[in-house]
């Protein structure tokens, strides 16, 4: 399976930048070049991406950043410059559109093309996601990692395995030689639960999945996870790409969240630090003209679990006392008990435009509340600056 191959049945291309906040670090210090490079920050946070330099010593992304200095002392830690990588993704989405408006970014630095459209004008998907890898070395000095498949999963799992600077097609016809080799936590979706369930029943390969009878993966699964692992160890998958609608179109989500500098378990610092972050975020969706129905928690422990909790609201909310609230209630729903938290976040999910947002009036409601009066922060903060107002309980408080 390589670029020669048959692409006449793999419409989909997955294009993924190489160690992309790396590499763009790189190329604005070619000081690095050929160095062990770190994105990451601070003492006490995570790394956001490495240089194939530091991979070989083991570093990877996620990682705290303190393991990745012991793994690799010699290594160089540059914090993030999250306007420049915008820039530089913002530049090559607009690479993508010139080839095809079927562009689905996933995130910064990857996204899914439908290329169909654009066989007559630039040749087969093989020979397209070679032009894209040679434009954007030619343009953002950056290199790129392309996948050539007939679904979204398998060019998923192509680019990964073309990494890094390469291109890989799976023909239509040679998906499961491609895929029952690979190892079962290779397939996109499954974490390191779900892998471990998989090797406890002694399913190693994609190929052990395959061949293993669906009642037994739905009694160990659950129906859902047993149907849609099935039908990708046999080359299915999604076979559409989703475009978005017009390029103003709002994220589907917007939150915050926070690494504490050390580990706490006091209730009243998680809150006030909840508190704090939902001002944050209110603000942001204030700013940016949406609103949002589901709130999401988010929590880390000191040996890095990570569990998330989730509410749906009644109507939108930008407000930062409804979003407080939620976040509050859930953290006391999970019971901790004196747990002690790395980091806490919150996230508000299902964004719309506020203009198309409407809030069911109660009986006997004031006829301004919360929503007036934070709008009314937003004027004397833009006017005044970030610290003429605060809640009353973040007054005097450090952050944590």
């Amino acid at each position: 399976m390589n670029r020669l191959a048959d692409d006449s049945g793999c419409p989909i291309l997955h294009v993924d930048m190489d160690a992309f906040y790396a590499s763009v670090t790189v190329r604005e210090r070619p000081d690095l070049q050929d160095r062990a490079v770190i994105v990451g920050g601070g003492h006490r946070g995570v790394v956001l991406s490495a240089s194939y330099a530091a991979r070989v010593h083991g570093v990877r992304s996620a990682m705290p950043v303190m393991r990745a200095r012991r793994l690799c002392p010699h290594a160089v830690v540059i914090a993030p410059d999250f306007a420049l990588f915008s820039a530089v993704s913002s530049a090559v989405m607009e690479t993508f559109r010139t080839i095809t408006p079927l562009v689905e970014a996933m995130s910064l630095d990857e996204a899914f093309l439908d290329v169909s459209g654009a066989r007559r004008r630039l040749g087969g998907p093989a020979t397209i996601g070679a032009r894209l890898r040679r434009q954007i070395a030619a343009e953002q000095q950056i290199s790129c990692s392309v996948g050539v498949a007939a679904t979204t999963d398998l060019a998923k799992l192509a680019s990964r395995r073309a990494k890094p600077d390469g291109l890989l097609v799976v023909p239509r016809d040679r998906a499961t030689a491609f895929l029952h080799p690979l190892d079962v936590g290779e397939l996109w979706g499954v974490g390191e639960v779900t892998a471990g369930q998989l090797h406890r029943l002694g399913l190693r390969t994609v190929g052990d999945l395959a061949h293993t009878p669906l009642a037994l993966l739905r009694r160990a699964l659950g129906a859902a996870t047993a149907n849609h692992l099935h039908e990708l160890s046999w080359g299915g998958g999604r076979t559409v790409v989703s475009a978005r609608r017009s390029p103003d179109e709002p994220d589907r989500s917007m939150g915050a969240d926070e690494t504490f500098s050390r580990d706490t378990d006091d209730p009243e610092v998680i809150r006030r630090e909840l508190l704090r972050l939902s001002a944050k975020l209110a603000g942001r969706l204030r700013a940016g003209a949406v609103v949002g129905r589901t709130v999401t928690l988010r929590v880390r422990f000191a040996d890095f679990t990570t569990i998330t909790r989730s509410r749906t609201l009644s109507d939108p909310t930008d407000v930062a006392v409804e979003i407080y609230r939620t976040g509050s209630q859930l953290f006391d729903a999970l019971g901790l008990q004196r747990a002690r938290l790395r980091l806490v976040g919150i996230r508000v999910e299902g964004l719309r435009p506020a203009r198309d947002s409407y809030r069911q009036l109660e009986l006997g409601a004031r006829q301004h509340g919360w929503a007036e009066a934070e709008r009314a922060i937003d004027r004397a903060v833009t006017r005044f600056g970030s610290q003429v107002v605060a809640p009353a309980a973040l007054i005097g408080n450090t952050r944590p």
